[in-house]
């Protein structure tokens, strides 16, 4: 009886442990609104855009890193005003997963 319970232990240990090791999956977060600052990282790789939130007005500030929308910046495609939809995994740096224009771009 007692190896039961051991291996039942065991088992409850090694299912707490795979369970506090994953990451917790947040669920994207979806907004609109405009442009209000556009921040390029020095290298060029990265930036930062604060978005106004049409809905309750707060300024959101959204880390990007994907390619596409890095050459939509420089090459002057998405601008401070423009409207802008974008999902994003809300944490430390609301890491951008979509970011296009309303109105299409």
């Amino acid at each position: 009886m007692k190896s039961g319970f051991r291996s039942l232990m065991v088992w409850i240990a090694m299912a707490l442990g795979i369970a506090l090791a994953m990451p917790a999956l947040a669920d994207p977060v979806t907004i609109v609104g405009p442009v209000t600052k556009i921040e390029m990282a020095k290298d060029g790789k990265s930036a930062e855009a604060t978005l106004k939130d049409n809905k309750g007005g707060a300024l959101v500030v959204i880390f990007i890193s994907d390619d596409l929308t890095l050459d939509k910046f420089k090459d002057k495609r998405i601008q401070v005003g423009d409207e802008i939809r974008t999902r994003f995994e809300k944490g430390d740096k609301n890491l951008s997963k979509s970011f296009k224009k309303t109105a299409g771009c």
